[in-house]
């Protein structure tokens, strides 16, 4: 047995076979727009799905991002004691 596999079981890391990884990769495109994937045809390699979920998350990043920027620039224009402010604040409760 190779050093790396002793030191993993010794620290109690569970090996993940390979049906695991199939079921995970496919509970992975389940969940990846369909659009992304709508392309391609039903059997789509792992590392395909992993590359299409890695820019998803991405791109979700970058919508957060941008969504945060914006609802700063709006608390910043808005009058703290306004309507509007109390139902922008509300909303974080």
């Amino acid at each position: 047995m190779s050093n790396r596999r002793s030191r993993s079981r010794q620290m109690g890391v569970s090996r993940i076979n390979d049906d695991q990884i199939a079921d995970l990769v496919s509970k992975l495109q389940q969940i990846i727009p369909h659009n992304i994937h709508a392309t391609c045809s039903n059997k789509v390699s792992a590392s395909r799905v992993l590359q299409e979920t890695c820019t998803y998350i991405r791109s979700l990043h970058r919508e957060v991002d941008d969504l945060s920027e914006r609802l700063s620039e709006l608390l910043q224009s808005t009058d703290t004691n306004s309507a509007e402010a109390a139902i922008i604040r509300s909303l974080f409760m």
